[in-house]
């Protein structure tokens, strides 16, 4: 990775396919950033080897006997320790506490497989969101990137890209042409972010 102007530590529990499109759009001079650390609650997380084979910083750090807040706190002591301006959840399945996301005010975000504020909240993750949407008679659904909040999945909406819901959609076909667009989408919004060219007013985030 080449050095950018901004910084950015990834969160990631699975197979880290969106913090490959970060660190694709970054090789292809697409994002002025450079990814400082990637963290995965899961061992044998395919993210961890993504970053590695990328020269990146991967730790696996496991919740183990910690409650949640312990662990968050931890978690916050890390990232503080590495180069920081933007924290990306990229498919990370732990709950993080209220005093790590007040400690980054503005500074995390999220990515989610629907357009928020539907079908988002506690509950509301990968494949239940995909069966939620169809069973809704929705016709239209997509991604949603926004800042985290204590408020889950309701902080500033920064982008959102739809897709269509087909007629004989199954959750597993809605999610495969979801993901692509969140690729897209994700490398967007992080652009938009680390150029500053941006400001928060009441639930989005508008270009300046």
């Amino acid at each position: 990775m080449g050095m950018g102007s901004a910084s950015i530590v990834v969160l990631a529990s699975g197979e880290g396919t969106n913090l490959q499109a970060i660190m694709d759009a970054i090789a292809r001079g697409e994002l002025d950033c450079t990814v400082s650390l990637v963290v995965s609650d899961v061992r044998d997380a395919r993210a961890l080897e993504r970053a590695r084979n990328s020269g990146i910083t991967a730790v696996h750090f496991p919740r183990e006997k910690r409650t949640q807040d312990e662990y968050s706190d931890a978690l916050r002591d890390l990232i503080m320790s590495y180069p920081h301006d933007f924290i990306v959840l990229a498919g990370f399945l732990k709950i993080l506490s209220g005093s790590f996301i007040r400690a980054f005010p503005n500074r995390i975000i999220n990515i989610h497989p629907s357009l928020l504020p539907c079908f988002g909240g506690k509950g509301f993750y990968g494949e239940k969101v995909h069966k939620s949407v169809i069973e809704s008679g929705a016709r239209i659904s997509g991604c949603t990137v926004h800042f985290v909040t204590e408020d889950v999945d309701l902080g500033p909406i920064i982008d959102q890209e739809s897709v269509p819901v087909l007629d004989r959609d199954t959750p597993e076909q809605l999610a495969m042409r979801i993901h692509p667009v969140e690729h897209q989408l994700l490398v967007r919004s992080i652009r938009l972010l680390v150029s500053g060219r941006y400001e928060i007013i009441g639930k989005r985030v508008v270009r300046t």
